[in-house]
């Protein structure tokens, strides 16, 4: 097995690390194909995640009542699927999960000389790392790989073979209580307002539809730029043209556009224009160890030579669960998932839990993999 610089491929874990990702034909099937043929798997994931916080189970149902109401009002075009999938899965939790957006991320983006995407998403769900796919998908606009699970309909890290890469970061949350005791207060507020919107677009919902509808890096730019959204949301893009490559803040009302390379974890661009009111950045309830300013700094100072050499400690960190790299220019996408040692409440250390990805993907499909090739199936 490949070694990977900055990461040692040893584990504790009863599973072994040499878990090849699945890589599965979905063009003709989608996110629907993808429930019906890995439902076993989906629901394996569902249950990882109840693991670490049993008392959502039983709450699974009334949140999946209200994230079922706020998609319909949503403009995503994509609930028919997610009520397709929840009658696959027979279970609760499909609705909730497609609504939810409490992701954590650190992300770089390289314009020159070739564009380059490298983000790691955290969050401390246990198998997120272990049940790691890429779904292949078409929506009108050519073909993408999707780093998704199966059950889930958006897109929260993507790869365009010619065309763009790009994935979601979580803003900086809006605070209107300054003491840490009014944290689940504005917690719920910030919820209300995003229930009270409609006709606006949940992110991983509107990042598909880029990857479904755009065929350009200018055209997707514009579209996560100009569309109404749900909630606060930071999109990083990568294009295949040097200089193509930029961070979009997105909250509900306006975008800023931070072009050229740059680096982010979950906190507003230190070049963009303040803005009123108060924002906490994310990540500072694992200690400043692993806040957003550690993160960026440290993904910002690594030269990034070799494949993965920058995932070191604190972008690596008790809750990252995925690893990605992409050049859209070579259609090159790399990824691999994480676990923690402890099975605890998922924040211990993390190791290596699958062989990391290494596939190219042109306009009419795979090139090479190393991944577990699937045969797609039919909605």
């Amino acid at each position: 097995m490949a070694a990977m610089a900055g990461v040692a491929l040893t584990s504790d874990l009863s599973t072994p690390v040499s878990i090849r990702i699945p890589v599965l034909d979905l063009r003709e099937g989608g996110p629907v194909a993808h429930a019906r043929q890995r439902r076993a798997e989906m629901l394996a994931l569902r249950d990882a995640c109840f693991s670490m916080a049993p008392p959502l189970r039983s709450l699974a149902g009334p949140l999946d009542r209200i994230s079922r109401a706020w998609l319909k009002r949503s403009a995503s075009p994509y609930a028919d699927e997610v009520a397709r999938i929840a009658e696959i899965a027979g279970r609760p939790g499909v609705w909730f999960v497609n609504a939810s957006y409490e992701w954590g991320c650190t992300t770089r983006i390289d314009v020159d000389p070739v564009p380059m995407l490298r983000r790691t998403l955290d969050w401390p769900f246990l198998g997120l790392g272990r049940h790691v796919e890429v779904a292949l998908q078409d929506g009108g606009a050519g073909l993408y790989a999707n780093v998704t699970w199966p059950g889930a309909v958006g897109v929260l890290t993507a790869l365009a073979p010619g065309r763009f890469a790009a994935a979601i970061n979580q803003a900086p949350m809006y605070r209107r209580i300054a003491h840490a005791a009014g944290f689940p207060i504005d917690v719920l507020l910030n919820d209300i307002g995003t229930w009270r919107r409609s006709a606006a677009w949940p992110a991983a919902h509107l990042l598909r539809r880029a990857f479904d509808s755009c065929r350009s890096y200018d055209e997707a730019v514009t579209l996560l730029t100009e569309a109404p959204l749900a909630r606060p949301t930071l999109f990083s893009i990568a294009g295949v043209e040097p200089g193509q490559g930029c961070l979009i803040e997105r909250t509900e009302t306006e975008a800023r556009v931070v072009h050229g390379g740059c680096v982010i974890a979950n906190d507003w661009h230190p070049d963009s224009s303040p803005r009123a009111g108060r924002w906490t950045p994310r990540g500072g309830l694992l200690g400043q160890a692993y806040a957003s300013e550690r993160r960026c700094r440290a993904l910002a100072e690594c030269e990034a030579r070799r494949r993965f050499d920058w995932l070191t400690k604190p972008v690596l960190n008790p809750v990252t669960r995925l690893a990605v790299e992409a050049i859209p220019s070579a259609g090159l996408q790399r990824v691999v998932g994480f676990e923690p040692v402890s099975r605890g409440l998922g924040l211990g250390e993390v190791v290596p839990v699958t062989e990391p990805l290494e596939m190219v993907v042109a306009a009419h499909g795979v090139v090479r993999s190393n991944g577990f090739l699937l045969q797609g199936c039919a909605a």
